[in-house]
């Protein structure tokens, strides 16, 4: 029997605001995932010192997980809706928690694929963007887009709580201590969802936050788990929206965590800058991201989507471009982790709402998967490719430039983002 068809659970603490409770939940999880696939930029250097591996090599294992960890996001939703959330996070934290931990004993670099690239890739994609959008459609229907901004943020947040403590870590005790910290805290997080996230507000009794009595029950899970994420994508593939939506988001994906989350640490060690220090600067951006995708969520409650993705592209293209002529001095990198940093995943509350106006409440968990897939692909693209740059070249500055005018190009793209034709979308369904 799924997790959507059990009887409700008994009755929970804080009523109705029980809804906020379960949103603290999955922000916890998701700052741990986030700081499962920040650790890899904390962990270059340490692995090519140790094994002497080049960074080609590391990057083109962290590009694996990266595009693993956007593609399984529409199928991890198509499995959330036939077995349940719960499950699908308590089985997605044991497969981090045990990659990780084996990686401590690895001495070649296929097993870094697997254990970084392969499963930790497919463990952290059920625990991403995908399981954000689907618990704030589930429990919110008034103050939407803030709870999508909040869980965004929680990447932040991780970034702010990990990388400069995995940092220090990895400078006085070496890699192998780092490992096992994440490994731990992610399996902190498996009696943490056990016993505080419902499967839905149904489960025990509520509403979703704002919902009106009378509200419609939701929909029956899917019987095949593929069968819904594969014609979740057929009905995308016909829409323009999707695809103006998937070409952002490829975007957004590769100035973010694909370059800047993978190899800041690595440029600025190139200048001189202690590992502590870029994992410091990277904590700052994580403070700034944290009030600018809290405070997009709040703006996209209230204006218009288009314009506001125009503007978080434009900052971040110009952001990546002015980078590699800061001169990488105090001033100079502040004032990048600040413009960066506000608008590092701002991008996902209007991104969603646009899809959600595009597709409805019922399709978009997983439609909105595959433009998350798009994301991830961006990301691990930038991910192999800066690092088969600094190989080659022996210089960051082309992956920067080419980011950065993939920005500005992002900005335009997406005026031209619109919901016309979501008639024909379901006509076609």
């Amino acid at each position: 029997m799924s997790d959507t068809t059990i009887r409700p659970i008994r009755t929970r603490p804080f009523g109705a605001r029980y809804a906020f409770v379960a949103l603290g939940t999955v922000f916890a999880v998701l700052l741990v995932s986030a700081g499962v696939r920040g650790a890899v930029g904390v962990l270059m250097i340490p692995w090519q010192d140790d094994f002497g591996w080049s960074r080609a090599t590391i990057a083109m294992a962290a590009a694996i997980g990266i595009f693993l960890y956007g593609l399984v996001g529409p199928f991890a939703a198509a499995l959330i809706q036939r077995f349940g959330v719960r499950r699908v996070m308590l089985i997605a934290l044991a497969m981090v928690s045990a990659a990780t931990a084996s990686s401590m004993f690895m001495t070649q670099p296929w097993q870094l694929v697997l254990t970084w690239g392969v499963i930790s890739g497919l463990g952290t994609g059920c625990l991403a963007n995908v399981l954000g959008a689907i618990i704030a459609t589930r429990w919110f229907t008034t103050n939407r887009g803030l709870a999508m901004g909040l869980l965004t943020a929680s990447t932040a947040t991780g970034t702010l709580i990990f990388t400069p403590v995995l940092s220090v870590i990895a400078t006085s005790a070496g890699w192998r201590p780092v490992v096992l910290t994440i490994a731990c805290a992610a399996a902190l997080m498996l009696p943490l969802v056990a016993v505080l996230l419902p499967e839905r507000p149904s489960s025990i009794g509520l509403r979703p936050w704002g919902a009106p009595p009378g509200a419609p029950p939701p929909l029956p899970p899917p019987t095949s788990f593929i069968g819904n994420a594969i014609g979740g994508l057929m009905i995308g593939v016909r829409s323009r929206t999707f695809w103006l939506l998937f070409a952002s988001f490829y975007i957004c994906g590769f100035t973010t965590n694909g370059l800047v989350g993978t190899h800041l640490i690595a440029l600025c060690a190139d200048h001189g800058i202690p590992e502590t220090h870029a994992a410091g600067l990277l904590a700052m951006m994580g403070v700034f991201d944290l009030i600018g995708t809290t405070l997009s969520g709040w703006l996209t409650d209230r204006f218009d989507s288009r314009k506001l993705l125009f503007i978080y592209y434009g900052v971040r293209g110009l952001s990546l471009i002015y980078l590699p002529y800061s001169g990488f001095g105090l001033y100079g990198l502040s004032a990048f982790a600040v413009f960066f940093g506000l608008d590092w995943i701002a991008t996902v509350p209007p991104t969603l709402r646009l899809a959600t106006e595009a597709f409805g409440d019922a399709r978009v968990p997983v439609i909105f998967g595959w433009i998350v897939a798009g994301h991830q692909l961006g990301a691990a693209s930038a991910a192999f490719l800066a690092g088969l740059s600094r190989t080659v070249e022996g210089t960051y500055l082309p992956a920067f430039l080419l980011a950065g005018m993939l920005g500005v190009a992002a900005a335009f793209l997406s005026v031209f983002i619109g919901n016309a034709d979501m008639r024909a979308t379901e006509r076609v369904a």
